[in-house]
């Protein structure tokens, strides 16, 4: 077999291609979980009784559901035959006895119709008995209110160093979190068939997880649950835990009803159950030389986890391993604790703990930059890994000269210096308009940091009209995962790529399947792919060397198309290869399989490898801020990045300027509230809507968008030399976040660091504006500023 990178002479990975579904998409035509169950009959339909009350121990009257027409069953606990958890930690009750979050759902409904079951649900009387709920990271923390597992990353002396640094600073950054807000809510819909057996249609990016959770409610094998994923409409990770307990609420349906079930949230129910990205709280210190390079960092990280573990845990672990970014910090000691809240349990999001971390160390070099004297472009450079240095997890820095090629070429491309004199001299003409260009850098690692989740599984199929279909482990959310599929098997094979096809993702096609997420859905499944591909191209190049009177080695397949090196007559199409092979009883399928090599991790010491390789990236954003409203819109964005040779350069860069907007959106624009007030509504979450939810749309997009892969950038190791692209990007924002703090710092004197709130929507970009103008001002009306900003705050 071939090495993972190699390419062959003509390869279809590499090639712009179109989406798989994309005309499916843009007709309306294509299907979802949603829409299957719409086309049966006699299919009921779920609804959720959700709590009232943050938190409380319940008792449920479920006997005037069943007064209302058309209410079928009411599920509780004492139907669940199995395991009553949701759960992998064994702490979420599938039916609770105690709410731990306003909208926890206690009962579920079945209805004839979404109208009958919503009208059963609001019949189900409730008795609350209150207890008292945290519901703030600050509040819990003041309660000493944690869960899990607390992680420490250390190296060297940290506060040895931080004493004799020369120069030190303190402060406490603070984010929320984030909504995924993918268009298709979370949606299942199951059935038992004659057999006895459960096919579960589900929106999940864990297909093999939900099935495992589905069979241990029901009381059953693995062997009799199937779950199937056709593509969801987005997930962002929102998809990754948090669709199996609604599933097994619909196979629970169709057990005891013997009747098709349909769970759908709708838009609010959605965003008031299901989990968000972990907000933070860090407390932190770091030393400086006087020149600007890092000495330490001393830092506790406090994850908001809300009511249960979820994925808590790994998230706090990745951030650990990422609050060095791009950055050589010689003495570290972070240590990580998960508050337990009152709250939705927060879960994966895009970059899982990654952009968090990240957060940290560009908050910091963000800040002190003014007050250390040296421009942030400058000091954020001048800190870079270089080669042969290592993580404070112990991970040599792989690749790590790519990042200042990077940074080079991207100065140069986007004119930075020669943009940034003209921004000068911008602002000076302008009192009440600012503007700034920032250039942030990213390091990210792939690979889970969990390493048993890093294999993947494949079934490729060779008819005997050479037609081929694949089946693989992965699941299709809009990345376009299935699409470079097609793309490597089309490669491995030596195919047209309209001569493959994908069928949807199944738990009895390939078992014991990893989440599409950690940015490595097609590391995995390329490999495991391209492993059966070749098994079988194997097998029909002896076939092949037997009828073109050549060596099988010397067998090419290319475009449809199969010759011998020493035969330059005779060709033979891949179908009459296939047809041969199928003759002469020769396997034309086979089940592939990859692992990751090279990771060791061990979680209690934090230290090993835990990552394949890094993937590294760097944006320059320039932004304008208008001083009256603290307005803001990005100018222009520019972006190289790294995603070794790309397998499908079009969806990268689609995938790259997405990620971006939706960073942006967290940095700026998307902020969750939740009512924190002791009053019945205690807990609710304020910001359960669109109109009340703000998120990227086109206005928000930058008015120049340009995107380049990094070039010459093949990874060894990984399929035909490529690299993960769905998160990296994502933290390609800070990029936006620090231009609006060099913005803000325009309209007051120099030398003083800006803090800025995070999200820094245009109220909070106001307020760090009239903190930066009143910096300069006299004292008087220093104290006018802040006797407004407290009358605003009252009101």
């Amino acid at each position: 077999m071939s090495a993972l990178a190699d390419r062959p002479a003509d390869p279809v990975v590499g090639l712009r291609a179109a989406h798989e579904s994309a005309a499916l998409h843009v007709t309306g035509a294509a299907m979802y979980t949603d829409d299957l169950a719409a086309r049966d009959h006699g299919v009921l339909t779920a609804w959720p009784v959700q709590s009232t009350n943050a938190h409380a121990r319940v008792t449920v009257d479920v006997a005037p559901a069943y007064e209302v027409p058309g209410v079928v069953r009411v599920l509780t606990a004492a139907d669940v035959p199995g395991l009553n958890d949701a759960g992998i930690k064994h702490d979420e009750p599938l039916f609770p006895s105690e709410a731990m979050f306003l909208g926890h759902a206690l009962v579920w409904v079945l209805g004839e119709t979404p109208e009958a079951a919503r009208l059963g649900a609001a019949a189900v009387r409730v008795e609350y008995e209150p207890l008292p709920s945290l519901i703030t990271v600050r509040d819990a923390i003041a309660a000493e209110s944690y869960q899990g597992i607390a992680r420490t990353v250390a190296r060297g002396d940290a506060a040895a160093a931080l004493a004799e640094a020369p120069r030190v600073f303190s402060g406490v950054t603070e984010f929320g979190g984030q909504e995924h807000f993918y268009l298709e809510t979370q949606a299942s819909y199951a059935i038992r068939d004659s057999e006895g057996q459960y096919f579960v249609q589900c929106s999940t990016q864990h297909p093999s997880e939900t099935q495992e959770i589905v069979a241990h409610v029901l009381g059953v094998p693995s062997n009799e649950v199937t779950v199937q994923q056709l593509r969801m409409g987005g997930g962002f990770g929102g998809k990754e835990m948090q669709p199996h307990g609604l599933a097994a609420i619909a196979a629970l349906g169709a057990k005891l009803t013997g009747r098709p079930v349909r769970l759908r949230l709708n838009r609010t129910q959605d965003l008031t159950m299901t989990g968000k990205r972990h907000p933070f709280h860090i407390e932190w210190r770091a030393g400086f030389s006087e020149d600007g390079f890092i000495q330490a960092l001393e830092a506790t990280l406090t994850a908001d986890g809300g009511w249960s573990l979820d994925l808590s845990e790994p998230v706090l672990g990745r951030a650990l391993c990422h609050l060095d970014n791009a950055y050589w910090i010689p003495n570290v000691h972070a240590h990580g604790r998960i508050a337990k809240t009152n709250k939705t349990s927060q879960t994966a999001f895009r970059g899982f703990g990654g952009p968090q971390g990240v957060f940290l160390i560009e908050d910091i070099l963000g800040r002190v930059a003014p007050e250390l004297g040296i421009d942030a472009a400058t000091l954020r450079e001048q800190n870079f890994y270089r080669p042969g240095q290592a993580t404070p997890y112990g991970q040599t820095v792989k690749d790590a000269e790519r990042m200042p090629r990077i940074w080079s070429e991207l100065k140069a491309e986007s004119d930075f210096d020669a943009r940034r004199a003209g921004i000068a001299a911008f602002n000076a003409a302008h009192e009440d308009r600012k503007r700034a260009l920032a250039i942030t850098p990213i390091k990210f690692g792939i690979s889970f940091n969990f390493a048993a989740f890093n294999q993947a599984g494949a079934l490729v199929h060779v008819y005997k009209d050479g037609s081929v279909l694949i089946n693989h482990g992965g699941t299709e959310m809009g990345q376009g995962l299935h699409t470079k599929m097609l793309q490597v098997a089309a490669t491995a094979l030596g195919l047209e790529l309209h001569q493959v096809r994908l069928a949807p993702t199944r738990t009895d096609k390939v078992p014991n399947t990893s989440a599409t997420a950690a940015s490595s859905g097609a590391d995995l499944n390329g490999g495991a792919v391209k492993n059966a591909c070749e098994q079988i191209r194997e097998r029909m190049a002896k076939v092949a060397g037997r009828l073109l009177g050549v060596d099988e080695r010397d067998v090419r397949f290319s475009g449809g198309v199969v010759t011998g090196l020493g035969n330059r007559e005779q060709r033979l199409s891949f179908a009459e290869v296939a047809e041969a092979a199928y003759l002469q009883r020769v396997q034309l399928w086979a089940a592939g399989y990859y692992r990751t090599e090279g990771l060791h991790w061990n979680p209690d010491v934090m230290q090993g490898s835990p990552f394949k390789y890094f993937a590294y990236g760097a944006a320059a954003s320039e932004v304008e801020v208008d001083g009256f409203t603290g307005a803001y819109r990005v100018r222009r964005v520019d972006i190289v990045h790294d995603v070794g040779d790309s397998l499908s350069p079009m969806l990268d860069i689609g995938q790259i300027e997405g990620a971006y907007v939706q960073g942006v959106g967290w940095l700026t624009l998307e902020e969750l509230r939740w009512d924190e007030s002791d009053g019945p509504a205690r807990g609710r979450l304020l910001t359960q809507s669109a109109s009340t939810y703000k998120l990227p749309s086109f206005s928000e997009m930058p008015e120049v968008f340009n995107v380049r892969l990094f070039e010459d950038a093949r990874e060894e190791g990984a399929v035909y030399g490529s690299k993960a692209v769905g998160e990296p990007p994502f933290m390609l924002a800070f990029s936006a976040r620090e231009a609006l703090r060099e913005a803000v710092a325009a309209f007051g004197p120099g030398g003083r660091a800006v803090e800025l709130a995070s999200p820094a929507t245009p109220e909070a970009v106001f307020w760090a504006v009239e903190a930066a103008r009143a910096a300069g001002a006299p004292a008087e009306a220093v104290a006018q500023t802040d006797a407004s900003r407290e009358l605003v705050g009252a009101d």
